[in-house]
């Protein structure tokens, strides 16, 4: 190594700045933020009284002839200094940092270059959550009580690995401190008690089938399930993302077709987590937008286990940006609903007489089979029949389709979709916004525009 990477506690002690100016400044608050005590003196009266007792010193003045003066200053003091943009002159080099409060990840190229170590840490920085350093903290406080309670250090160790990497862990990750505090004791019982561990559930969303759009948090836990439970509308693409050797279970249901029962999927969740497993179950789209999300955490709160939710990106935001449509726009939509298109003929309808206004968005699930349905039941509460309407089918992904026309042909564009033996999922889009699909250059378009 070129340099030793040192870690040096500087609560309460002098650290010296000399200097003005953006580099001045931020070595300054790097300083503070570790808790020293910071002089920040101009350079041109200077003596060597001004370093005595500090712990570092930083130069940046912008001056060759002024940097190497205060740097001799210092030298004489004893003080190991930093010169800005000079390495000839520094006895410790500044690294790019990491900072995840008691988690801290320096990353240095010995000066060669800094452009790498700026590159190197914006990918740990993506991969490292913001909560990292309260997962440090978690496990500091349950140390005295994990050293007394098991004794063989091979079992200590798996015990920790497991309250970083098992459900304690993820809770953290996800904000929910007393969940992990509870998931930390009822791992202590166990391990008093010599029974296996209970595991963790992620509720997650998959986005609307583009890969590149699944949330970081989504991305990492799939390389971490034991179990995915997966809806049919997940793509091969995204359960490619996941670890190798997780065991996946399709749990999707389809309109006309055999699928799990509800009650099945939350039984399975809560079988496999009593079980010890780490499991995600993957949904299209975003868990609480139509994804049952909701009832399959009263399952797991009803058993008392553990679990988070991770968002994704929904069919409504991913399809729309996809196809060129902005959902509210300033001069044309300002409000937007999300409606399902199997309540148009369900008990729990939606009030289509309100949602049948000028300058409102409709973004309709589900809704190509019931495109008549809703085309009947918006004229009837009196939206204009020339209404822009655009339907989306398989939003964001290379099979895209779009069509677009006027509201009182919705149901001849819905069967364009819908009755195709390879359909993939639609989203209907009612409003003026609409008419936005007709305006992108769409090199997989493959429908005429209705006039």
């Amino acid at each position: 190594m070129k340099h030793l990477p040192l870690f040096f506690d500087l609560a309460g002690r002098l650290v010296v700045v000399v200097g003005e100016g953006t580099k001045a400044e931020g070595r300054a608050a790097l300083a503070r933020s570790a808790g020293a005590a910071v002089a920040q003196l101009a350079p041109s009266q200077m003596t060597i009284e001004d370093f005595r007792g500090a712990a570092a010193a930083f130069i940046a003045t912008d001056d060759v002839e002024g940097d190497s003066r205060v740097q001799a200053l210092a030298k004489a003091a004893g003080v190991p200094v930093n010169v800005a943009d000079r390495p000839a002159l520094c006895d410790f080099i500044l690294p790019a940092i990491v900072d995840r409060d008691d988690v801290v990840v320096a990353i240095s190229t010995g000066g060669a270059s800094p452009t790498l170590a700026t590159i190197l840490r914006a990918r740990i920085e993506a991969a490292l959550p913001q909560q990292f350093g309260a997962l440090a903290k978690l496990a500091a406080a349950f140390r005295s009580q994990v050293n007394t309670l098991i004794a063989d250090p091979a079992r200590r160790r798996t015990f920790f690995r497991r309250l970083i990497e098992g459900p304690a862990g993820r809770l953290v990750l996800a904000g929910d401190q007393a969940g992990a505090r509870r998931a930390v004791l009822t791992e202590l019982d166990s391990a008093r008690n010599g029974q296996t561990p209970q595991g963790i559930a992620h509720i997650v969303g998959a986005g609307p089938g583009d890969p590149d759009l699944l949330t970081l948090r989504a991305a990492q836990l799939l390389q971490e399930a034991d179990a995915i439970l997966h809806d049919d509308l997940v793509p091969p693409e995204v359960l490619a993302r996941a670890r190798r050797d997780a065991e996946f279970v399709s749990v999707g249901k389809r309109k006309g077709r055999p699928s799990w029962a509800q009650a099945d999927i939350d039984a399975e969740l809560v079988r496999r987590v009593r079980a010890g497993q780490t499991v995600v179950r993957l949904k299209a789209g975003d868990p609480f937008v139509f994804g049952r999300g909701g009832e399959e955490i009263d399952a797991l709160q009803a058993a008392g286990l553990a679990y988070t939710v991770v968002p994704g990106i929904t069919a409504a935001l991913g399809c729309a940006a996809s196809a060129g449509i902005p959902l509210t726009h300033r001069r044309i939509a300002s409000a937007l609903t999300i409606v399902s298109g199997h309540s148009a003929q369900g008990s729990r309808r939606p009030d289509w007489a309100s949602l049948a206004t000028k300058g409102h968005t409709l973004a309709i699930y589900m809704g190509a089979s019931e495109a008549a349905s809703v085309r009947d039941l918006l004229l009837d509460a009196g939206t204009d029949p020339t209404t822009p309407v655009a339907i989306v089918e398989n939003g964001s992904r290379p099979e895209e389709r779009v069509s677009s026309g006027r509201l009182s042909d919705l149901a001849r564009l819905a069967a364009l979709h819908s009755q195709r033996s390879d359909a993939g999922p639609s989203l209907i889009i009612v409003g003026d916004v609409a008419a936005y699909a007709a305006r992108k250059p769409e090199p997989n378009f493959e429908f005429a525009q209705v006039s």
